[in-house]
């Protein structure tokens, strides 16, 4: 049966060595009941859980951080492979280079013709990395791959045609690497 106090006889006779002495004025919400073992096991169950979730994660942001470093370090490793193939093409001509600097005796005719030789193996290097020259004399003027230095008043070519490279633009696929500088034609009467 309840009581005055909403309590039943069984719940104040369990709480009834909890309860304060008369005159204290304590309510019972402040009274501090020991957790039974059911729950005690169930909140060590629950903080085991979250003990075993917290290692997990530390684990995993840390394989997280180990998988980056290495994936930043075989990116730099592929970058460095990448470079050291694209000179290994140029090795040739760097030889070159040196013998026709130790040949004595060589007339104008043979230099030239050394240095047309070498020049080729440049070019041929370039080319087996990707390398291709950009726009040339008699082309439409491009501003994506090709900076005007001047233009040029003439009648000899088209309206907005190189007339001039003076310096050769080169891409890298389809990336340009650097424009080529040109001479533009201004015929009015294109």
């Amino acid at each position: 049966m309840a009581r005055g106090n909403g309590k039943t006889d069984v719940e104040q006779e369990l709480h009834a060595d909890h309860e304060p002495p008369a005159g204290e004025g304590q309510d019972e919400t402040q009274v501090t009941e020991q957790p039974s073992p059911v729950l005690k096991s169930e909140v060590d169950k629950i903080k085991a859980e979250r003990d075993a979730l917290l290692d997990r994660l530390a684990r995993l942001q840390a394989d997280f951080e180990n998988a980056r470093k290495r994936a930043l370090r075989e990116q730099q490793e592929n970058r460095d492979y990448a470079i050291a193939e694209a000179i290994k093409t140029l090795l040739p001509a760097l030889d070159s280079f040196e013998r026709a600097l130790r040949t004595e005796n060589s007339s104008p005719s043979e230099f030239r013709s050394g240095v047309e030789l070498i020049y080729k193996q440049l070019q041929d290097a370039l080319a087996r990395v990707g390398v291709q020259h950009v726009g040339a004399v008699g082309e439409k003027f491009d501003p994506h791959f090709q900076e005007a230095i001047e233009v040029v008043d003439t009648t000899d070519a088209e309206d907005n045609h190189v007339v001039e490279e003076l310096q050769r633009g080169y891409k890298l696929k389809d990336r340009l690497l650097r424009p080529a500088m040109v001479r533009v034609a201004r015929n009015p009467k294109h």
